[in-house]
């Protein structure tokens, strides 16, 4: 397809013409995720600009700046691309526990609402409590699809990298997706080891682009190309799994699962990390006597 055709593509694109229907769906919810400060409000931007085709760049969500140790997004953000698809900027993460892991899944299966402030929290009760009042309201209506945003000016370390490819497959156990990789400012870094590297993680989906930005918004074949990409990519995965007979409200009952296994393992984690630190109080502390008691007898 030329860039003409994508786009339409993607404005005619229909839950209801799969085979089965919509099959409780309405919506595509594009999912943005990845550390903070990558540029995931930028590529909302880029996607606006192209979708909406109009002459004028516009910020319609505040771009990101990863030197400011951070992104500025802390509320989940919803933008309509066309009347079947919806984008949401996620609130970025860094350096993650497992409790902070367990809000990225939170805000991954829709259990904080868009609009909603995301507070990361390393408490059990405040996350159950969030969850009961998701559930109030349950949502089972958009089909989720994860993207994630990796600067390649980015350098991820060992440690930092095994926990990025347990995400991505969490990722692809609650939506049944694996999330496509977009890799921004890709004129900055060593584009293909990054690709190298999100290859061994298990990716299959991975596309570098440049963004549009105030400064730089001239579209250009080559940029507009890699963005109706992407977005083409993600609704021929939606495409593909609704060809299979599947149940919105079970989809949902699975990532809920999901979830609090999640919760209920990293409060776990928590604890255990507790009682080891208590533990090593504990024998300091005894240590500590038998050398003060020692010191004494002599």
């Amino acid at each position: 397809m030329d860039n003409a055709e994508l786009r339409q593509y993607i404005l005619n694109f229909s839950l209801d013409d799969g085979p089965h229907s919509n099959q409780g769906y309405n919506r595509v919810l594009l999912q943005l995720f990845g550390y903070a400060g990558h540029g995931k409000s930028s590529f909302i931007n880029s996607c606006k600009y192209i979708i909406d085709d109009g002459e004028k760049f516009k910020e319609h969500a505040e771009p990101e700046n990863i030197q400011s140790k951070g992104g500025k997004t802390m509320i989940r953000e919803a933008y309509v691309l066309t009347k079947s698809i919806t984008i949401v900027d996620n609130r970025g993460f860094s350096a993650t526990d497992s409790f902070q892991r367990a809000e990225i899944y939170a805000q991954l299966g829709n259990f904080i609402p868009i609009g909603e402030k995301v507070t990361w929290t390393d408490n059990y009760i405040a996350m159950m409590n969030r969850l009961e009042d998701a559930e109030l309201n349950p949502n089972y209506f958009d089909f989720i699809v994860p993207i994630l945003i990796y600067s390649a000016d980015y350098d991820l370390k060992g440690t930092q990298r095994e926990e990025l490819k347990t995400f991505l497959e969490n990722c692809e156990r609650m939506t049944g997706i694996f999330p496509i990789i977009v890799i921004s400012k890709k004129e900055s870094g060593v584009v293909k080891n990054i690709k190298k590297m999100f290859n061994l993680m298990g990716s299959k989906v991975i596309i570098p682009i440049e963004n549009f930005t105030m400064e730089d918004h001239d579209k250009t074949q080559g940029k507009t190309e890699k963005i109706l990409t992407i977005i083409h990519k993600a609704l021929e995965e939606v495409r593909s799994r609704l060809r299979e007979k599947r149940n919105s409200v079970d989809d949902r009952v699975q990532q809920k699962k999901f979830l609090l296994e999640y919760i209920y393992n990293a409060d776990q984690e928590k604890k255990e990390k507790q009682w080891r630190i208590e533990e090593i109080n504990r024998r300091d502390e005894e240590m500590r006597k038998e050398k003060s008691g020692s010191c004494r007898i002599l």
